[in-house]
């Protein structure tokens, strides 16, 4: 494995491991005998050793991986929400379409915070919205007039068509 990878298996999974591996350490297997019983590297093994040492049992309890804290406060994504549900065109966009790009230049304009492209879209999953692709309509569409189409020239149209060419149509 490689290094600053986490390795597989749930939290749950992954304290079990580093539990065995201690167990067998403290049974008298050399660190290395042990990694091996227990599928890790013998560097990790001698790390969860010594911190059970020093802190005993709870030493090797699971500790939260909190990752990168995010750029944007709580207060900031609540009025990027707000901004969002104004559309594109309040914020100065030809058209109400919002891309990853121009949530990027809202952002830094906005908050002077950078962002790309890529990370404004885990923003926008962690508050709940996903990617939307807009429908092509004609903004002139009346769907009164489709649904009269289908309704009475399409099955006129197909009744013709069933019959063979008409003479002098």
């Amino acid at each position: 494995m490689s290094p600053g990878m986490r390795p597989k298996g749930t939290a749950a999974e992954l304290e079990r491991r580093r539990r065995r591996a201690v167990a067998l350490v403290q049974q008298g297997y050399g660190i290395r005998q042990a990694a091996a019983m227990v599928g890790a590297s013998p560097g990790p093994v001698s790390q969860w050793w010594a911190a059970y040492r020093r802190g005993g049992r709870h030493a090797l309890d699971p500790k939260p991986n909190l990752g990168r804290p995010p750029k944007l406060s709580r207060r900031q994504r609540v009025e990027l929400v707000r901004m969002l549900r104004q559309g594109p065109t309040r914020h100065g966009y030809a058209n109400e379409l919002w891309t990853l790009k121009r949530l990027a230049e809202l952002i830094q304009r906005h908050w002077g915070i950078g962002y790309d492209p890529s990370g404004v879209w885990h923003v926008l999953r962690g508050l709940g919205w996903s990617c939307q692709k807009p429908q092509r309509r004609a903004r002139e569409r009346d769907e009164n007039a489709i649904v009269r189409w289908q309704k009475q020239d399409w099955p006129r149209i197909k009744k013709r068509r069933a019959a063979g060419p008409q003479p002098g149509v």
